[in-house]
């Protein structure tokens, strides 16, 4: 049976391994990381890049894929995500004006990255 020193050393190598990994992420990548984690992080952004990559194109749509969202809120979202160019907003010129917001490929991208915390986050869900 291997001793808890032995089982230590062991843990003791994985996290070392693990920290080694972040090693090059200096102080610009750092701020760079936490401002990404703080846009995501604010509440509903990510519900409603979601709600665009599930077929959500104009305001009317978002705010039913977005339970709870405030008219106004969302608009303030939708400018922000349009201003870190996550969202792309287009405006038809017809009787009356259309205008539709679709994930730009950055948000595509953005949610590829986060993938794994939904994933954790479901998986989390289903222990509790």
């Amino acid at each position: 049976m291997p001793s808890s020193a032995g089982g230590q050393r062991a843990a003791d190598t994985t996290a070392s391994d693990h920290n080694d990994a972040y090693d090059h992420i200096d102080e610009e990548k750092c701020r760079s990381f936490q401002s990404a984690a703080e846009l995501v992080g604010r509440k509903w952004t990510a519900g409603i890049l979601l709600a665009g990559l599930r077929g959500a194109r104009r305001f009317v749509e978002y705010r039913a894929h977005v339970a709870g969202i405030s008219d106004r809120l969302l608009a303030q979202r939708l400018r922000e995500l349009e201003e870190q160019r996550l969202v792309v907003r287009t405006v038809t010129p017809t009787t009356p004006v259309l205008v539709t917001y679709r994930p730009s490929e950055r948000a595509r991208g953005l949610m590829r990255a986060i993938h794994p915390l939904v994933a954790w986050s479901l998986e989390d869900q289903a222990h509790e």
